[in-house]
């Protein structure tokens, strides 16, 4: 009896031990589970958080771009000698039967491109009196290089220091040598050398060109331009009502007429 009645507890025991195996089982595996639940939860907080913080660098990025170029040059706006009241540069008779403006950047191919289309049709007609044209440079391509408002602030300079000839001659110039939207760009010097060229006396332009002296007006220039409801360039105005053209062809033509 006593032999089956210990060989029966032996049973309750392995019993009562596997039962305890399986719960202590039961208890790891739920921790486990628990351990890689929180695993995930702290994982996907620190995601949200690092995505937070990106998500906020991005936002004082792209906020401290716009203040920047929303407060623009901290540079008075005082026009250049011989500017016209609407930032630009007035060539032909006042009262010729047809007027002409250009919203144009030195640095946009498309301007370029009508420049060289037109540009020795309206001199000709500049000349006999059949149209005057103003030629309002813009910094409209500053997020693309630095050349834009560097030219238009050296179009100023020449503009203010020799007067509106030399500074026809050096619109013309710029345009004849415009770079490449992706570069490489004209510096400081090959401006000076190009209004030099134009008829400018170097010693006169070479510290306004350095200096960016009319960067506030240029600023100002594409400030009025845009309240204005110019968006793009060339955007031409043929008295005072805006050329719809599809091409620049068609532009091209509304200015001058046939251009061959």
């Amino acid at each position: 009896m006593a032999q089956k009645k210990s060989s029966h507890r032996t049973a309750e025991e392995k019993a009562a031990t596997a039962a305890k195996r399986e719960a202590r089982r039961a208890r790891t595996e739920r921790a486990r589970a628990q351990a890689e639940e929180r695993r995930k939860k702290a994982k996907r907080k620190e995601q949200l958080t690092r995505y937070g913080l990106i998500v906020g660098v991005l936002v004082l990025v792209v906020g401290g771009y716009f203040l920047f170029t929303n407060l623009g040059s901290d540079k008075p706006d005082t026009p250049p000698a011989g500017a016209s009241d609407d930032y630009g540069l007035v060539v032909g008779e006042a009262d010729a039967p047809k007027s002409i403006v250009i919203y144009e950047d030195f640095l946009c191919p498309f301007c370029g491109q009508l420049e060289q289309t037109v540009g020795d049709q309206l001199d000709e007609q500049v000349e006999a009196g059949e149209v005057n044209v103003e030629y309002r440079p813009l910094p409209f391509l500053s997020r693309i290089s630095d050349y834009s408002p560097e030219a238009a602030n050296a179009f100023a300079v020449v503009l203010d220091e020799s007067g509106p000839e030399v500074a026809k001659a050096f619109h013309d110039l710029l345009f004849d040598n415009q770079p490449s939207e992706s570069g490489p760009f004209p510096d400081e010097d090959q401006l000076v050398e190009w209004a030099v060229e134009a008829g400018a006396e170097e010693d006169a332009v070479r510290p306004g060109i350095e200096d960016m002296t009319f960067e506030g007006w240029v600023d100002a220039a594409g400030d009025a331009a845009s309240d204005a409801g110019i968006d793009s360039t060339p955007t031409v105005l043929i008295d005072g009502e805006r050329v719809e053209g599809e091409t620049l062809a068609e532009i091209a033509e509304a200015m001058v007429g046939p251009t061959g």
